[in-house]
């Protein structure tokens, strides 16, 4: 999706973001398990379900286990297109 919390900020910010279906604008929103958060990227649009949180922020493979991928194109991506 996107690198740093700047750029995510800023994706809904702008109105790329919504959860459940509804267009979000407040990055600090909370999300809970099993809502439906979809992004609209540059060439893609993801749709993701959130299935647990973490404790500590971590790297792009410990993220991939707290989503599940709904949209058809992200779900056989590879690591090096994180």
């Amino acid at each position: 999706m996107v690198k740093a919390r700047a750029s995510a900020a800023a994706l809904v910010e702008s109105g790329h973001v919504r959860v459940n279906g509804a267009r979000e604008r407040s990055p600090g929103h909370a999300i809970k398990i099993n809502d439906v958060v979809t992004i609209a990227l540059d060439r893609a649009v993801r749709v993701l379900k959130i299935t647990a949180f973490a404790e500590r922020r971590g790297d792009a493979a410990a993220a991939r286990v707290l989503y599940e991928e709904l949209s058809a194109r992200g779900a056989g991506r590879d690591a090096e297109s994180e």
